[in-house]
């Protein structure tokens, strides 16, 4: 049976004969249905026409995307380190090519996702490497396929293989949470946000929503909570979800500055 995937998000289902009446995450107002609807699709259908890009962000961190573009159309970064390399923000798309190359470069050790948007194909991405699946216990009811390699964490932080830290970071959604590299950047270190802190599209400032493609903001306590929760870590680079959404320099009080700047916003 075939696990069907929402062409709009690139959330994955459990095998079945027929397709979902619907994507709940689609319905959910962050998201949305294209006007000619609910459209699904699969794996091996994504395989006859799509491929996946790699580019090497920095010494230690590759980033993965789908060619054409699908879905969500985010790419996911993978973090090499001594103890074992971690996918951040998984994508839909797993080939034989894509993990070809992931086992030449020493396989997963775990997989961490910053929320439901990005959940795409992780059930076949860890059963293909054997790898856990880190997801933060506010998002549970978002989980789509479940699957004994899911990993529920709670609180505030999260430690993973090689010194790299999963923070809560609650707003996009409940659960949202940012991935700490404290190596990256050549030792100053680098925050993986995907969009619970979006770069925005001068590279020098981020944004904070509740929807990014319906544009409802977030409130003034929702940014000051993701605020909270990354103000103990350095970080001089800010990794998005996209290839070219990256804050290279100065990454940590250009996110100071895009809160004050938010909530100065916010209250006028």
């Amino acid at each position: 049976m075939p696990a069907f995937i929402c062409a709009t998000c690139g959330v994955q289902y459990p095998p079945a004969d027929a397709p979902p009446a619907a994507c709940p995450i689609c319905e959910d107002e962050r998201q949305f249905l294209p006007p000619g609807g609910q459209q699904w699709t699969t794996l091996e259908a994504l395989r006859g026409g799509h491929w996946n890009a790699w580019r090497l962000h920095e010494p230690g961190l590759f980033g993965i995307g789908t060619m054409p573009g699908f879905a969500i159309g985010q790419r996911a970064l993978l973090v090499r380190t001594a103890e074992g390399n971690v996918l951040w923000d998984c994508i839909t798309l797993i080939d034989e090519a894509t993990a070809a190359l992931v086992r030449a470069l020493g396989g997963l050790a775990a997989i961490a996702i910053s929320h439901p948007h990005y959940y795409s194909s992780m059930v076949e991405w860890a059963q293909e490497f054997d790898a856990p699946v880190w997801l933060h216990d506010g998002d549970r009811d978002w989980v789509m396929r479940p699957d004994p390699r899911i990993r529920f964490w709670s609180g505030t932080t999260q430690a993973l293989p090689g010194d790299l830290t999963l923070i809560h970071a609650p707003g996009h959604f409940d659960g949202g949470a940012v991935l700490h590299w404290p190596a990256g950047a050549a030792g100053m270190g680098a925050l993986l946000s995907g969009d619970i802190v979006q770069v925005a599209a001068d590279r020098r400032t981020a944004g904070f929503m509740r929807s990014y493609p319906n544009w409802i903001p977030l409130g003034p306590a929702g940014v000051r909570r993701i605020a909270g929760a990354i103000a103990p870590f350095a970080f001089e680079r800010v990794y998005g979800a996209w290839w070219d959404r990256a804050i290279l320099a100065d990454g940590k009080a250009a996110v100071a500055r895009s809160v004050e700047r938010t909530l100065r916003w916010l209250a006028q």
